[in-house]
């Protein structure tokens, strides 16, 4: 009989059935997190559904309340653009 029996492998590797779920798990998680959770992860669209502003709404926030001058407005404006 083999050894390895009796210290509870069983034939060879009996515990390792549990890889392939372990790993099916694991890619469902990733595809998950990928698919459906993307918008919160990536972007522009993650700012706006956890309620932060962008660049832009800054710039336009400040120029309204007169931070900045109208130069200064379209220099910055432009970069961002960039």
């Amino acid at each position: 009989m083999d050894p390895y029996y009796w210290w509870g492998w069983g034939h060879g590797f009996g515990w390792m059935w549990i890889v392939p779920f372990v790993f099916l798990a694991v890619c469902v998680l990733f595809a998950f997190g990928f698919f459906v959770r993307r918008p919160v992860c990536f972007g522009h669209e993650a700012r706006r559904a956890a309620g932060e502003e962008g660049a832009r709404e800054i710039l336009d926030r400040r120029y309204a309340k007169g931070e900045i001058n109208k130069q200064q407005y379209e220099e910055m404006k432009h970069a961002l653009e960039t």
